[in-house]
């Protein structure tokens, strides 16, 4: 068996999600009494871990997810704090700590085992076995849009309707009164005579063994959830007093910066740092072995200083890789697979090769997008201060148990040895999890014997990035007399995370679904909706082609094969509809729209576009999302907005090509971002169908790019296979 990771969990999770079995409940046992030393002070009580009450009746919510933007920490609280039947004014949010005891277990379960029912008798081994699971692993990461879908579902909601039912029973001991006879509201519990806050009863209560599986509200019940609260980190982002791990500060700091090896895998081979070594400020100049580090007391002379390094690198059988070669590989190995059936089947229905002989049309069409980097706004830093004893480390990231404990390993240190300060992230999208930077700023530290703040430069950023994966796809399709399809074929390189992104919602009858193996050089990580912005852009731009094939309206077609796909055909109608899809428009205007299921949340996007003297305008931009239930609706909202300009931007601009094996782009110069003149009017409208609540960070972004394909197609008949968006040339798009 190949050896399982943090990332091998999460993908086999998904592959399970749909076999295994789930009730809610909280983790057994009562770990708050040993906890309580670390999550209290001033007289709080801690009910369980993710709830303590101050004197003042104070509420707080202990929040085991990191706060990059997303606005996932007041959501969590307002699932909590609703189960709890608490007063909102008196709710604070706090993040967890990096701790065994936060592992979070429900995060694993909501991976592991979905939305199915456990016997209740099972609840407490099925709880326990997923804390041990997600202890194994370090499992505390803010990714993959499982905030509320997860941990807010499976952890807060119970949490707080727990501490309700202890509350309850404190007060029904302290009343002499039966609890059926008391009731709760707003911070407060009741009886026909008395009425006293939830603080009486805090330390009582915090003695009381939590209940295995509360009682949990039914939705016409909710007082909190589905209301657009504002979010708790928004005034201190406003008024400039939020702290980001850049902002990290200690006694004694040094400043450092870096240059990895510009090929992906190389080594130091000689360094000439004397010219470097002679300037005012520089305290010293380290070799990491994959890279040069310059110490200094301040960041803009390390930064001069690094300049002045001279380097030479070891070669490597990467060395004379290009773009070109690496597409080249992908178009290879997809041959090879579908001329020996090679490549490993993730789809098959019906007869395909029989329905495409027998086809009146047929379609072929192969789609290729690039390797993707993050940008985010905030580059990599962290801050290090080493000691024999303690290794104390401040930044900002997605995964700070997991962070931790890959810190601890590299410096041989024990996890109780590392202690990590978590603070806001400018921006995250999946590359903040990996510990990389704080493992560096640690063997700087342990260098020169003080605290480091290591900070990637922009260039460095962008050169040095654990990339989307550049991607081939090739697809067969067919259509009959009719216009019905009647087959899909389609072979594309590398299959990750999650493993059913290439899947379609529609009912064609042969289906034939399969990934090939072409591994490259170049490292890849998550980024924002993983595989489901690639899949949705080949699978959306296809279905596309087999309308136009069929000469059928593009919704129309979409909507007459989702039949027996409920939740897919009303958020697409509800997209259509609301943009007014058969509405006329004018010269050199046109209407694209796509679809995608991610995350548990179903998405459809009309995009309207103008195609003039060779320039793409995009106008309008209208979405239909249907997340089960909108937690927070403004906070959706801003998540599909901000998931649709992350999607557009790169629909648009984002392109890392590679050149002698390394990174080409280095900054904003040459790796764009969406301007805010160029952003378009986005429309967002809700579907809430009643199921489980989806997530919402990431379905905003793949369907952004097909739509946006279809709409340069109607606009001016100009199909576009591969992105970025290119200029229309003579023969049509590049």
């Amino acid at each position: 068996m190949n050896k399982w990771t943090r990332r091998g969990l999460i993908g086999a999770g998904l592959a399970a999600g749909g076999v295994m079995v789930l009730g809610v409940a909280v983790r057994p046992g009562h770990r708050a009494p040993k906890m309580a030393e670390l999550m209290t002070s001033n007289g709080e009580q801690l009910l369980n871990l993710w709830v303590k009450i101050a004197p003042d009746n104070t509420i707080t919510a202990i929040v085991p997810h990191s706060e990059m933007g997303q606005g996932a920490q007041t959501a969590l609280a307002q699932m909590l704090g609703d189960e709890l039947d608490a007063d909102w004014s008196q709710i604070r949010v706090e993040e967890a700590p990096p701790h065994k005891e936060y592992a979070n277990h429900v995060l694993a379960k909501g991976f592991l085992i979905g939305d199915k029912k456990v016997p209740a008798v099972l609840l407490p081994t099925v709880d326990g076995a997923l804390l041990e699971v997600s202890q194994l692993f370090n499992l505390q990461i803010t990714g993959g849009s499982t905030s509320v879908r997860s941990t807010g579902q499976f952890g807060m909601r119970v949490a707080g309707a727990a501490a309700r039912e202890m509350l309850l029973q404190a007060a029904s001991s302290a009343w002499a009164t039966p609890i059926d006879a008391l009731r709760t509201e707003a911070g407060y519990v009741i009886s026909d005579s008395q009425r006293a806050p939830y603080a009486d009863f805090a330390a009582a209560a915090a003695k009381i063994k939590p209940p295995v599986a509360p009682k949990l509200k039914n939705p016409g019940d909710f007082t909190l959830m589905g209301r657009s609260i504002p979010r708790f980190d928004v005034p201190e982002k406003t008024d400039g007093s939020a702290q980001f791990g850049i902002d990290a500060h200690v006694e004694g700091l040094l400043y450092a910066t870096l240059q990895q090896s510009p090929v992906f895998g190389s080594q130091v081979a000689s360094i000439d740092d004397t010219e470097a070594l002679q300037m005012p400020g520089v305290r010293a100049v380290v070799n990491l072995g994959d890279a040069v580090a310059v110490v200094a007391d301040g960041y803009w002379t390390a930064k001069q200083a690094l300049g002045r390094v001279k380097a030479q690198w070891e070669t490597t059988d990467a060395d004379g890789i290009s773009g070109s070669d690496i597409f080249a590989q992908y178009e290879r190995d997809i041959s090879t697979a579908i001329a020996e059936d090679k490549g490993e089947k993730h789809r098959a229905l019906g007869d395909v090769a029989a329905a495409i002989e027998s086809a009146e049309t047929v379609v072929e069409a192969t789609y290729q997008v690039p390797f993707l980097a993050h940008a985010t706004m905030e580059p990599l830093n962290a801050t290090a201060r080493y000691t024999e004893d303690l290794l104390e480390i401040w930044t900002g990231t997605q995964n700070p148990l997991g962070y931790q404990a890959d810190v601890a390993e590299a410096m041989e240190m024990s996890d109780d040895k590392v202690r990590l300060t978590n603070f806001y992230m400018g921006g995250g999208f999946g590359r903040r999890s990996e510990a990389g930077v704080a493992i560096q700023a640690a063997r700087l530290s342990r260098e020169v014997g003080a605290p480091v703040k290591l900070i990637w430069s922009r260039e460095e950023d962008i050169r040095q990035d654990r990339y989307r994966p550049a991607v081939t796809s090739r697809f067969v399709g067919a259509v009959d007399a009719s216009g019905n399809p009647v087959a899909w074929q389609n072979h594309y390189v590398q299959k990750r995370h999650p493993p059913d992104a290439a899947l379609i919602p529609y009912a064609i009858p042969n289906v034939g679904i399969f990934n090939v193996d072409s591994s490259t050089h170049v490292p890849f990580g998550p980024w924002r909706s993983v595989d489901h912005s690639q899949q949705g852009f080949f699978t959306e731009s296809f279905i596309d082609e087999l309308a136009v094939a069929a000469k059928r309206d593009p919704f129309e077609f979409r909507r007459d094969l989702l039949k027996d796909a409920d939740r897919h055909r009303t958020v697409l109608e509800t997209a259509a509809e609301k943009a007014g899809w058969y509405e006329r428009t004018g010269p050199g205007e046109g209407r694209g729209i796509a679809l995608q299921e991610s995350f548990g949340t179903y998405v459809a996007l009309v995009v309207e576009v103008l195609v003039e003297n060779g320039q793409v305008s995009v106008n309008r931009i209208v979405c239909a999302v249907d997340p089960g239930l909108a937690i927070n609706p403004d906070g959706l909202t801003a998540q599909m907005e901000s998931g649709i300009i992350f999607g557009l931007t790169a629909a648009l601009y984002g392109e890392i090509n590679i050149q002698n094996g390394a990174v080409k782009e280095s900054n904003f110069h040459d790796y764009p971002m969406l301007r805010i003149d160029e952003t378009p009017i986005i429309e967002t409208h809700i579907v809430n169908s009643g199921h489980a609540p989806g997530g919402a960070g990431e379905p905003g972004t793949p369907v952004v790019a097909p739509a946006l394909a279809n709409a340069i197609f109607a606009a001016s008949g100009l199909r576009v296979r591969s992105l970025p968006v290119r200029l229309p040339t003579e023969g049509g798009f590049s």
